[in-house]
């Protein structure tokens, strides 16, 4: 049986195989002897970024399967480890109960949209930290980032181009919900059609704090921007995986914390 995963090291007769898919789908390793080394890494990489994939230079499931290796191109899921009590690791000032209630609508959310791998869940569970500590859906309030001093409630959100926002009422009506805070008629019009079923999140934007619904747009915005994420996190770039989906900085120390007690409690793909 073909490996799930080659990486730079491995040798033998299945990194020659890959390096012959690759060479044949016009991306040269070099010699083909069976060495995973610097020539196989940046021929796979050339590869992954030819596919639209994550461009890490390791020949995983989704790899293997677009070179025609494999069959399968599921990643290792980390959910059968992600337990309340690892959760509650994550979110050490929130209540356990609140966890128990929502993490299993989130996991299944992310099993779904298949996201289910160690980096998204993490990315997911470290998003929900930042967003929304308390670990359920929730409606943005108001801060001086989203309300001028004498305006009305989220004013500054009115005529926001950047959010698809159109003037008054739009702030208010499309303020920040759920767990990942979807926030902007723009986010609202993409989304809520991607649902199954779909729902009409423009007349009726308070069904984003529905715990279901919640869990599903948590997933979608995250899938939306997979690849751009994971190339982030394989950089090290925490600041830019939180910027991909916050626009800034809001909540980064949160964000980081909670992913880095994850990536130490959950095991690693195998």
């Amino acid at each position: 049986m073909f490996p799930s995963v080659l990486k730079q090291g491995d040798t033998g007769s299945d990194v020659h195989e890959l390096q012959a898919a690759l060479l044949a789908h016009g991306f040269n390793p070099g010699d083909l002897d069976s060495v995973y080394g610097q020539g196989t890494v940046a021929a796979v990489m050339a590869f992954q970024k030819s596919s639209g994939m994550l461009a890490d230079g390791i020949a995983g499931p989704r790899t293997l399967t677009a070179l025609g290796l494999a069959t399968d191109d599921t990643l290792s899921s980390a959910i059968p480890a992600v337990t309340v009590q690892v959760v509650s690791q994550m979110f050490p000032s929130t209540p356990i109960s609140n966890i128990k209630t929502n993490l299993p609508g989130i996991l299944s959310s992310l099993v779904e949209h298949r996201l289910s791998d160690k980096s998204m869940v993490l990315m997911a569970l470290a998003t929900v930290r930042a967003e929304t500590e308390c670990f359920k859906p929730i409606a943005e309030g108001l801060s001086r980032f989203n309300t001028s001093p004498s305006g009305h409630p989220f004013d500054l959100y009115d005529s926001r181009k950047d959010l698809g926002n159109r003037g008054e009422p739009d702030g208010d009506r499309f303020k920040g919900r759920g767990y990942i805070q979807l926030t902007g008629r723009a986010n609202y019009a993409k989304f809520g059609p991607m649902l199954s079923p779909k729902v009409d999140l423009i007349a009726t934007p308070d069904r984003a704090c529905e715990q279901d619904i919640a869990s599903s747009l948590l997933a979608l915005f995250l899938g939306d921007k997979e690849i751009a994420i994971k190339q982030a996190l394989v950089a090290g770039d925490m600041a830019h995986a939180r910027r991909l989906v916050n626009g800034g900085s809001h909540g980064l120390d949160q964000f980081t914390d909670a992913f880095k007690r994850g990536a130490a409690l959950l095991p690693d793909a195998m």
